[in-house]
């Protein structure tokens, strides 16, 4: 009797679904990964704000209330990030980050401003 060559229909179609399933493992572990890659890129952001918020501080007595008048002090977002000044006193201040591609937002105020989002400890960055 004659040997068959090659593999079964049966063989390779259990083959097929191993590879279907394990990419889709992979495909759903990439967006998780860039969902964190978003992430840090916010907290990044705010804690370069926070430096140029402080500085600004320095220069002229007040924190900024808007990002457009740091922008001259060097402050510039990553692509796709925007960060909001929720409040800003003599004393301190308050801000959001968001990015386009997620829908988490990131937070961060100095004591002489109210807590914003998930942060209740100033200085501390907070995602959720």
């Amino acid at each position: 009797m004659r040997k068959p060559n090659g593999f079964s229909f049966i063989e390779m179609l259990v083959v097929f679904t191993v590879v279907g399933l394990l990419a889709s493992i992979v495909i759903i572990q990439i967006g998780s990964m860039r969902d964190r890659a978003f992430i840090v890129t916010l907290k990044s952001d705010l804690r370069n704000f926070a430096v140029v918020q402080e500085s600004f501080y320095y220069d002229f007595d007040i924190y900024a209330a808007d990002t457009t008048t740091l922008i001259s002090h060097g402050f510039q977002t990553s692509r796709g990030a925007r960060i909001a000044i929720n409040e800003a006193t003599v004393s301190g201040w308050a801000a959001t980050a968001s990015h386009d591609a997620t829908a988490e937002l990131c937070y961060m105020f100095i004591p002489g401003a109210s807590p914003v989002g998930v942060v209740t400890d100033p200085g501390v960055i907070g995602c959720g």
